[in-house]
């Protein structure tokens, strides 16, 4: 039978494939993990009385990646949350978290790690440390804590913004000289 030639390359010739076509760029999801996780109810159990009014929680998140070593890296996402309530501020409950996820970086621009570290990391680790710390609050005796969404994007522009105020600051006070 003849051989026809519709135009495709052959198979395993790689010095012929356009400089543009590298490889593709990927996160992997290697392991996600409790890193460490603590909830403390030190009214119990009278904080677990019906209240007339509704407790005011307050939620901290921070993203701490680490260094990224042979492509791997592990990035932590911390949650803190406290339950209080009356104007002394009686802690109900109280929840610290540390959710953990170790990714692989695959063909990542240097520019895109820290964007990738800080916002799509966490955004994948996100879901598992709710549901977490809403078992935590519901085993605590306490309805369960549902924490709404996050925008990691919107906490990555906000501390890009804090560092470059931080950063005109220290360059200000630099150019000034004391008599």
């Amino acid at each position: 039978m003849a051989e026809e030639n519709s135009g495709r390359q052959p198979a395993g010739n790689d010095q012929q494939r356009p400089a543009q076509q590298s490889a593709p760029q990927n996160l992997g999801v290697l392991a996600q993990y409790i890193k460490d996780m603590s909830f403390e109810s030190p009214g119990a159990p009278q904080s677990l009385r019906e209240r007339g009014t509704a407790p005011t929680i307050n939620i901290t998140i921070n993203v701490e990646p680490g260094q990224v070593t042979d492509n791997e890296v592990e990035v932590e996402l911390k949650v803190d949350v406290k339950a209080t309530t009356g104007d002394d501020n009686t802690i109900l409950f109280a929840i610290e978290l540390v959710y953990a996820g170790l990714f692989r970086l695959t063909n990542i621009p240097k520019e895109a790690v820290q964007p990738i570290l800080r916002v799509e990391c966490p955004r994948l680790l996100f879901p598992f440390a709710r549901q977490i710390i809403a078992e935590a609050s519901r085993n605590g005796g306490f309805p369960p804590l549902l924490i709404d969404p996050i925008d990691f994007l919107a906490l990555f522009r906000q501390r890009l913004a804090q560092a470059q105020q931080a950063a005109a600051a220290a360059q200000s006070g630099e150019g000034q000289s004391t008599a």
